[in-house]
């Protein structure tokens, strides 16, 4: 049995599954998935979990590389926008909400959130640990 950290067991799988380069998306509760994209829905109510509560227990599991989010949350969601941009700080980029959604096609899962703050999503790049 693991002693700490992400113990939900088919988000554990999705995650060991990933190599370098994949894409993971964290969204809100809202964002339109891809019916073809696979999914771990974690939200079950409103809020519960917050976008940021999955982020921060995600980012220690695995090795990012770079992360882009949508450019509208700087308007809309000037607190999310903000917390990505220190979070990724140098590997991260605000592009528009229209591209994001496409990425999702390419997504090697997504982690629906009960977040419903708008924009506040996140594609994560994989990376290597070496």
């Amino acid at each position: 049995m693991k002693k700490g950290g992400i113990i939900h067991p088919e988000l554990m799988f999705q995650l060991a599954s990933c190599g370098h380069g994949d894409l993971v998306c964290i969204a809100d509760a809202g964002l339109p998935i891809p019916p073809e994209t696979p999914r771990v829905d974690l939200g079950f109510a409103q809020g519960k979990p917050g976008f940021f509560e999955v982020l921060d227990a995600l980012l220690p599991e695995i090795c990012v590389e770079g992360a882009v989010w949508a450019r509208e949350a700087a308007a809309r969601s000037p607190e999310v926008s903000g917390r990505l941009e220190e979070l990724f700080e140098g590997t991260g980029t605000a592009i528009p909400h229209e591209e994001f959604k496409d990425l999702l096609l390419d997504a090697r899962f997504v982690i629906r959130t009960g977040e419903f703050t708008p924009y506040a999503n996140v594609i994560l790049r994989c990376g290597v640990p070496f």
